[in-house]
């Protein structure tokens, strides 16, 4: 049987958008003679749709979109991902569903039946869990369908399951002939790779074929990634979907294509063409088609104007540099060309008179009082009202340009550098971001060496420079890395080889800052603990390890 594996970017609650995609799909797959299509996880609604679930609106138009997809497809099967509701007398009214339907009629329902509750996911907070996995006979083969989460609890490749129930090994048990995953599973470092490795495993020790189907795009801060996958039984990879675009692969389960070597993996590559779909999708999806940056002729300034313009064009990004009576001629140097070398409007507004004007005013109270970090984050305040002013009357969001370790230790300015709508790096550690940079200019030089090689500097003070203030980012950033995303203790960080003094500071600091970060833009996250929804730890609070 010819199958089609399509990975759509749906937008959540767009409900006759995403079913006139879909059908222009079903319909490029019916014309190249497929027998079955086969559509990520929540397809219909889009992925997640969260407290949305909790209002009987948005089911009904969804539902009303199931019924007329399923009205109206003839020639071809459709498995499909939707939410469907829970018919029991207990628990959660609805289920995440995989539906089986063909020519008007549903012939089958399976229901997810492992619903995480872990970083940014929250299903059984909506749904109840299904209660069997039941394999389905389907043109002459015996289809075992799962959802997402339902494919990760293989005891040979989690030591310590999640879930009492394994649904691969129930249908394995019953007899399959393909197995088939529908998901929708975010992106992060290292994941295409982990996915690959787990479902090649599974498919050995069950001797199964696999087709795996993922959602793409960006929704929020979560990134999807697509790259879909058709694995014979012995494990190998046979074909590979794009990632980080829509894509429809075609396959013949009777003849399964030779094995292929997987995609390459340079995760550099890979984060960066993350977050160049997620600023694109965020925006879009918004309603907007413009950005506006504030152009420091910094790394993270710079590499975020990069970043934007690889997602949206150049004549969608606007920079506005704001220099300061502490803003050095290299900075401006380095803006204006940075500017011209994406080809992007470049406007400048200095803030010497605004700053002086605001300590003038500030003076009777300030009067005898030393100048401290205070002045400081007037500047950074100053040139966020600006750049908010200008994003309001030009009709565009306001892309803020902190990256990871900055935020985790509290080197920024709330209300100041920290304003805007979307953080691109704000899940980039800092020596990441000049890889990343380093990336940008793999062909040309497009962020300007110097911005590069020079030390990183706020520049609100004469002569600053990040590291007067913070360790070395090649001593910071593994420390911030053990500690939020290992989960590890300060003693087992400092037998690594850190000095204590300086973990027990870091520690201190993001403690101390988390009332900041809650405050800040959303981040597009990349790692496996970003800064957001995907981690909860209160403001107020007294652990002390």
């Amino acid at each position: 049987m010819k199958v089609a594996l399509i990975q759509l970017n749906p937008v959540i609650g767009d409900f006759p958008g995403n079913i006139a995609k879909i059908s222009r799909y079903l319909e490029k797959a019916a014309q190249a003679g497929c027998g079955l299509a086969v559509l990520p996880e929540h397809a219909i609604s889009g992925y997640p749709p969260q407290d949305y679930l909790e209002h009987e609106a948005f089911l009904g138009q969804q539902e009303a979109a199931i019924n007329a997809l399923v009205a109206d497809v003839r020639g071809i099967g459709v498995l499909c991902g939707a939410i469907t509701r829970h018919s029991g007398s207990t628990g959660k009214p609805l289920h995440n569903s995989a539906l089986l339907f063909e020519n008007g009629s549903i012939l089958f329902a399976a229901h997810k039946r492992l619903l995480p509750t872990y970083d940014v996911f929250d299903e059984a907070r909506y749904f109840e869990p299904g209660e069997a996995s039941i394999p389905f006979p389907y043109k002459g083969l015996r289809l075992g369908i799962t959802i997402c989460e339902d494919i990760f609890n293989d005891e040979d490749s989690f030591p310590h399951p999640l879930y009492q129930v394994n649904p691969v090994a129930d249908l394995t048990r019953s007899g399959i002939d393909l197995l088939i995953n529908i998901a929708a599973s975010p992106f992060t470092m290292g994941k295409q790779q982990l996915r690959l490795t787990i479902f090649s495993q599974l498919c050995r020790k069950y001797q199964t074929p696999m087709l795996y189907v993922n959602q793409v795009g960006g929704q929020d801060s979560v990134l999807f990634d697509g790259a879909s996958l058709v694995l014979g039984q012995d494990g190998c990879l046979r074909r590979q979907a794009a990632s980080f675009c829509e894509e429809m692969l075609v396959i013949d389960t009777d003849r399964l294509p030779a094995p292929a070597a997987p995609a390459a993996t340079d995760e550099t590559a890979l984060v960066f063409q993350a977050l160049a779909m997620g600023c694109r999708d965020y925006i879009r999806k918004c309603g907007f088609s413009r950005v506006l940056i504030g152009v420091s002729g910094g790394i993270d300034s710079a590499l975020t104007c990069a970043i934007a313009c690889e997602a949206l064009g150049p004549e969608n990004v606007m920079g506005v540099a704001l220099p300061s009576p502490y803003t050095s001629m290299e900075s401006i140097t380095d803006a204006d060309r940075l500017a011209a070398n994406l080809g992007i409007r470049l406007e400048t507004l200095n803030i010497s008179d605004t700053f002086a004007s605001f300590r003038s005013t500030l003076a009777p109270l300030f009067t005898g009082l030393q100048e401290d970090i205070t002045e400081q984050n007037i500047q950074a305040r100053i040139r966020g009202t600006l750049l908010m002013a200008l994003a309001n009357k030009f009709n565009a969001l306001l892309l803020s340009t902190g990256n990871k370790s900055e935020m985790a230790v509290g080197y920024c300015t709330l209300y100041g550098d920290m304003a805007g709508a979307l953080s691109l790096l704000a899940d980039i550690p800092k020596q990441m971001v000049y890889a990343l940079a380093r990336f940008v200019n793999r062909d040309r030089e497009i962020i300007p060496a110097r911005t590069i090689s020079r030390a990183p500097s706020a520049e609100l003070a004469p002569d600053q420079k990040d590291q007067d203030d913070l360790p070395p980012y090649e001593v910071l950033d593994p420390i911030l890395a053990a500690y939020l995303e290992e989960h590890l203790a300060i003693d087992d960080i400092v037998r690594r080889g850190f000095d204590r003094h300086i973990v027990e500071d870091i520690v201190r600091r993001i403690k101390r800052n988390e009332y900041k970060r809650q405050q800040a833009a959303m981040g597009l996250k990349v790692t496996s603990k970003a800064f957001g929804y995907g981690r909860r730890y209160p403001i107020a609070q007294n652990f002390r390890e």
